[in-house]
């Protein structure tokens, strides 16, 4: 959980750097070394803001809105295999929080509630802009979460295990799933964008259309709590991306390197957060570089292509996998 918050806080400074270096700013760079400190300069500008509420909001729902966004962001990273397992004087230790036999099924469940906090959010508001931008939310999440779970299924058809720590244990080495499933990857990939509500996939808090969507009338932390369940979300799918199709801990030669356990372990971990922050930079990569989508656009591309393209790598991986046997 604090990895996550942690992970969350520098989120923000490294978007806006690279935000920066694409359109030739310099970025943060005034609160400590190389703008370091920016993340805490920000959080304490959100704690001390003023807190408002609107007087017809409902008032349960609005504080429970971002409480649930967040608390559901924090959840979902108990079931990540984060490396092999360490030894210290005779007993093991896992680097996984909770290996559960259901782990990508609890994922799955667990960010599905997430959309509840926007609907929440936005609804208790009793603002048009912020009601339209938590339906934008659901809609969105709901289509693409059909896709994403396509996917995930080829991958559980060809792992025969809804243990994430078993898909990750079959791609020892360089036998990564990338090279079995690119396109359940692909789908993934953009399904992820859309269920993080990441550009171009940003219709729910699109600016020019809804002033800020669903958290329009939020401020101080419970703004700043919509904000980090989103960044937590972003590096939860990329934890989740590289577990699932490239080898999570796991990485080339790593047999013959002749380490102890402990520093195999450790090494795997370093390996699976580098992978992490390459996905972490894709994310803010495609942010800046691609426009936002319609929204007729965005919903066309979620049904009509990608649902049936997922639909199919099912049937050609339950084809492939029937003659392999």
């Amino acid at each position: 959980m604090m990895i996550s918050l942690l992970v969350a806080m520098y989120s923000t400074y490294f978007e806006r750097k690279f935000a920066a270096w694409f359109q030739d700013r310099l970025g943060p760079n005034r609160a400590g070394p190389f703008g370091l400190m920016q993340p805490l300069a920000d959080g304490l500008k959100l704690l001390f803001k003023e807190e408002f509420m609107p007087n017809t909001a409902n008032r349960f729902l609005f504080i429970m809105g971002p409480m649930l966004a967040m608390f559901v962001a924090l959840l979902t990273s108990a079931v990540i295999p984060w490396g092999s397992f360490i030894v210290i004087e005779g007993k093991e230790y896992s680097l996984q929080v909770a290996d559960v036999n259901i782990g990508i099924l609890y994922i799955v469940a667990v960010t599905s509630v997430g959309v509840y906090g926007i609907m929440l959010g936005g609804w208790a508001s009793n603002n048009k802009y912020s009601l339209l931008g938590a339906i934008r939310a659901a809609s969105q999440m709901i289509s693409y979460e059909l896709a994403m779970g396509l996917a995930i299924l080829a991958i559980v058809m060809m792992s025969g295990s809804l243990s994430l720590s078993d898909m990750v244990a079959q791609q020892k080495g360089i036998n990564w799933n990338i090279w079995y499933q690119p396109v359940g990857f692909l789908i993934f990939i953009i399904c992820a964008l859309a269920e993080c509500n990441r550009a171009p996939f940003d219709l729910p808090e699109c600016e020019t259309e809804l002033v800020g969507g669903f958290h329009t009338e939020y401020s101080s932390m419970k703004l700043g709590f919509f904000l980090f369940s989103e960044y937590i979300n972003m590096f939860i799918s990329s934890a989740i991306i590289s577990a699932l199709y490239f080898g999570g801990f796991h990485f080339p030669f790593e047999d013959s390197l002749g380490l102890s356990q402990n520093w195999l372990a450790i090494v795997g971990a370093l390996v699976f957060f580098i992978k992490i922050s390459f996905f972490g930079f894709v994310f803010m990569w495609i942010r800046w570089t691609l426009p936002r989508f319609r929204y007729d656009q965005l919903m066309r591309l979620g049904w009509t292509w990608l649902i049936p393209l997922a639909i199919f790598n099912i049937l050609i991986t339950a084809v492939v996998l029937m003659l392999h046997n």
